[in-house]
């Protein structure tokens, strides 16, 4: 292959990840990232674009002679950016408009699964001007805990468990009335409450070909037990003991698989990442969302994991040679834990100066999720999950150990982090 210019698209810890793993590639020429943060800086060129103007990223892409655009957020995939490109003969790694409604909107994803028998919860749809019914149908018809979702993009926020009529009746009072969620919740999906743990598979897809990538388990709680408030997620590790790989291969035959040949069917083949989050029940694996991109903070502990070239397999799916494609990944285990600030997911303080990274050693990776450069060059805190300390290990006793050794050693005023990250895969091996 010739080498190629890149341009990657994002700010966070999943697109800090990416691009580590983007510039180790042999066929990387030049790299821009927009507008990424200073983490990415030395990996290659930040540049300022905005992201919600396609004309601003087309001309860009063309003014500098980009073959490849990754896009990391779910976002610009929702809204079309790869269609927008690609009738500009600029390659996309992501999804169309149309193929990424898999997240985009929960009920379109549910009524694939259930037109293709691929294995999900049961589930309810109401229109957002329908509250009677389905308060009606709340108090009458369903057996609690029952599950409520917006169904639009929440950044994982629109999801609730309810115990009870008197939850679900709070939390659609939340959905309606709070301006982030009111926006994503023009359908309000109810579904079944699954018994579980939950597991996150992670698939590159051709729109013919899907290559099993590697499995995770994502802890989205903001406490310790999986206790409080959804996140944007706390922490990762991978590979998650809970599913073999006899069980990789089910997931593939029985979603993963018939996922991708059914969206080739509806003719808006998928092409991408296609990240499912699984609920492992006593009745098998079942699918409680698909995702249309790298999870965050999955992607922080599966680049490192990654031993294959990223870039050569982003190539492969873009040009349909999936089949072709052989993905190895590194032995032994990966944990990322985020080090927050103190009072995320809701009101947080920010500004505050990082020291400790240059006392980790190589055992670690430390990537950015909001972190900006002061004009003297010092590094502070600028959003709610602020980075994510990556340990690695033979065991995945060795992996959590390293992890939260490196963030022993990452100091900031009111940081927050879970203590028990991946402590439920242990059991796997006592």
């Amino acid at each position: 292959m010739e080498q190629v210019n890149v341009l990657l698209i994002g700010s966070g810890g999943r697109e800090h990840a990416l691009a580590w793993a983007i510039a180790k590639s042999p066929l990387l020429k030049n790299f821009y990232i927009a507008p990424g943060n200073p983490g990415t800086s030395s990996l290659g060129e930040n540049v300022q674009l905005d992201l919600d103007d396609f004309d601003d990223i087309l001309a860009f892409a063309e003014d500098n002679e980009i073959d490849l655009v990754v896009v990391g957020p779910e976002q610009p995939l929702v809204d079309g950016i790869t269609d927008y490109l690609t009738d500009y003969g600029i390659n996309v790694f992501g999804p169309s408009k149309a193929a990424a409604m898999l997240e985009g909107s929960k009920s379109f994803a549910k009524s694939i699964m259930q037109k293709y028998n691929i294995p999900t919860a049961g589930y309810e749809v109401f229109d957002r001007h329908e509250i009677s019914k389905l308060e009606s149908y709340l108090q009458e018809q369903v057996t609690y805990p029952v599950v409520l979702k917006a169904d639009g993009l929440a950044a994982g926020k629109g999801v609730f468990i309810c115990d009870n009529y008197h939850e679900a009746s709070e939390h659609i009072d939340r959905i309606m009335n709070d301006v982030n969620l009111s926006a994503a919740a023009s359908v309000i999906v109810v579904e079944e409450f699954m018994q579980g743990e939950e597991v996150s598979v992670f698939a590159f897809c051709d729109g013919n070909t899907a290559r099993y990538f590697m499995h995770a388990q994502d802890h989205k709680r903001i406490g310790e037990g999986d206790t409080g408030l959804n996140t944007g997620g706390m922490g990762a590790y991978a590979p998650a003991p809970v599913v073999d790989s006899k069980g990789i291969q089910h997931i593939m035959d029985t979603i993963i698989n018939p996922m991708v040949d059914a969206m080739s069917t509806e003719e808006t083949p998928y092409i991408g990442m296609l990240y499912c989050g699984l609920m492992m029940t006593t009745q098998g694996p079942k699918v409680v969302e698909f995702n249309c991109r790298f999870g965050d903070p999955e992607c922080q502990v599966m680049m490192p994991a990654l031993k294959s070239d990223l870039l050569e397999l982003m190539l492969m799916t873009v040009n349909g040679k999936l089949e072709y494609a052989n993905i190895d990944v590194h032995p032994g285990f990966f944990c990322s834990v985020v080090m927050a600030s103190q009072g995320y997911p809701e009101e947080y303080e920010k500004g505050f100066e990082i020291s400790g990274l240059d006392l980790l050693d190589e055992e670690n990776e430390v990537f950015f999720s909001g972190v900006k450069s002061t004009e003297d060059g010092t590094l502070v805190t600028s959003g709610g999950r602020v980075l994510n300390v990556i340990g690695r290990g033979e065991t995945l006793k060795e992996a959590i150990a390293r992890a939260y050794e490196g963030v022993s050693k990452i100091k900031f005023d009111n940081a927050y982090f879970r203590k028990d990250i991946g402590v439920k895969g242990l059991r796997y091996f006592s």
